[in-house]
């Protein structure tokens, strides 16, 4: 698009007046104090144009994003500016040619369907976390028979490399659970069916591809079972806040079914997202415009590394990432990303979703208030730098997508429907649109959280897909 724009003599004159103020405080001129130099005696010592070619660098971008603004162009990239008057006096006039974020249309976005695993959980699902609690309560005995996986062993244990003990595996009495796998593979494969008195002699291949063989001597000198306790009330009482295992089942199908229904609610916006991706071809998406998701995203994502002293490199090492793969995954999501939003500003077009005054208050309330910030002062700089068509668009894609979560059909993997209102759970109802990475953990812990594992625990997903509504 090319945007033709005229800037009267007066408004350049400020500039230019801006602009010889601007260098007197960085020339001495005898007689002056530094700064306080008149414009005519500045003039009359140096280029006259000096100014001029100063006013119009630093004044033509701000005359262009005014223009932007009083004509409702949605730019997308920067643009390419060719001043065609006023470059040694006079008015000034210039061309902008700049893409913009195309209008498309997406037919069949009032009719999708999504398929989500069930919200609620079944039986299997609360007695899985009924035989986690009670192995936390297990006791060992001794065992008569071969090891098995989930059997403690105990072994002399000794690695070498040419005949040299290697530290952290060489050990006296050491107690190893069988099928753990927190050693080598090999390990548990030769403890697996070993009896008491077994001398297990073997090599395994070392973690490092660069280093040589391990051998390894054990000694079988015990083997131990888990028992559970008895499933019945006396257990449940110790076990967490709850007098029977009926009252304990209870809470844990009820912490289990907040888990799924929050799970199942990201899984919509998921699915929603690429059903709505599917809905826009590819040769209606910009580059700059997944260019500049991409950037956003690696700029996020550095944020987050940073905060926590991790660099890209060493978040690549540790995910065993290379560079490409990364950048390729940055550009699926950059893809997808830019497909979402074009396709739910089409809905708020089409739909005649209209984003009211109120609607900004709030919002930038809402930003005054997490910021600790006056309403008044934020909005006078949201509107001196530009920002508030932003935040209008935000809000437009948001009801959008609450337009369309009103209206999408959900079924299960049986094919039940299931309503969305059903699936909102407390800290889940203001999420994003999500772009695909999004996991819930269906653990759910009984009572007292300090009965399972960590890792085991139920979790809050800390959803920080970039806002797609």
């Amino acid at each position: 698009m090319k945007l033709s724009v005229e800037v009267g003599e007066e408004e350049v004159e400020e500039a230019v007046d801006r602009a010889w103020k601007a260098i007197a405080k960085e020339v001495r001129v005898p007689g002056f104090r530094q700064g306080k130099a008149p414009r005519k005696v500045l003039e009359a010592r140096l280029d006259p144009g000096l100014a001029r070619s100063e006013a119009l660098r630093d004044a033509v971008p701000d005359y262009y994003v005014k223009a932007l603004r009083d004509h409702d162009v949605d730019a997308i990239a920067a643009p390419e500016i060719d001043i065609t008057a006023g470059e040694e006096s006079g008015p000034v006039a210039f061309d902008a040619v700049v893409e913009v974020r195309p209008e498309i249309d997406v037919p069949g976005y009032d009719s999708i369907e999504v398929v989500i695993p069930s919200p609620e959980p079944d039986e299997a699902a609360v007695d899985e976390q009924i035989e986690r609690l009670r192995s936390q309560y297990a006791e060992l005995e001794v065992a008569d028979r071969p090891a098995l996986a989930g059997d403690h062993v105990t072994i002399d244990i000794q690695g070498t490399q040419d005949g040299e003990p290697l530290d952290g595996l060489t050990a006296d009495d050491y107690m190893y659970e069988v099928g753990a796998g927190s050693i080598l593979p090999e390990i548990d494969h030769q403890l697996s069916g070993s009896k008491v008195g077994d001398i297990l002699v073997f090599q395994a291949e070392h973690p490092d591809e660069d280093e040589e063989p391990i051998d390894f001597r054990i000694l079988v000198k015990e083997v131990k079972e888990k028992v559970l306790p008895e499933l019945d009330d006396e257990w449940a009482a110790e076990a967490s806040e709850f007098e029977t295992v009926e009252e304990l089942k209870a809470d844990l199908r009820a912490r289990l079914g907040r888990i799924r229904r929050g799970a199942g609610q990201m899984a919509v916006r998921e699915k929603m997202g690429e059903a709505l991706a599917a809905l826009v071809g590819d040769n209606d998406v910009p580059e700059a415009l997944i260019q500049s998701e991409m950037q956003n995203r690696l700029h996020e994502m550095s944020h987050r590394l940073g905060a926590q002293g991790i660099g890209l490199e060493q978040y690549l090492a540790a995910t065993g990432n290379s560079p490409e793969q990364f950048k390729d995954e940055l550009r699926d999501a950059g893809v997808l990303a830019a497909k979402v939003d074009l396709a739910l500003r089409s809905v708020a077009r089409v739909e005649a979703l209209e984003v009211l005054e109120a609607d900004i208050d709030e919002e930038v309330g809402h930003a005054a208030s997490h910021l600790g910030r006056d309403v008044t002062e934020l909005r006078e700089e949201f509107e001196h730098a530009q920002q508030l068509q932003a935040i209008r668009s935000d809000i437009s894609k948001r009801k959008a997508l609450d337009w369309l979560l009103e209206r999408v059909r959900i079924v299960d993997e049986e094919g039940n429907v299931v309503d969305y209102a059903d699936l909102v759970v407390e800290g889940h109802e203001h999420e994003a649109l999500a772009t695909g990475d999004e996991t819930a953990d269906e653990t759910a812990e009984p009572g007292s959280a300090e009965r399972l594992d960590s890792d085991e625990q139920d979790t809050d997903e800390n959803h920080e897909q970039d806002d797609q509504a």
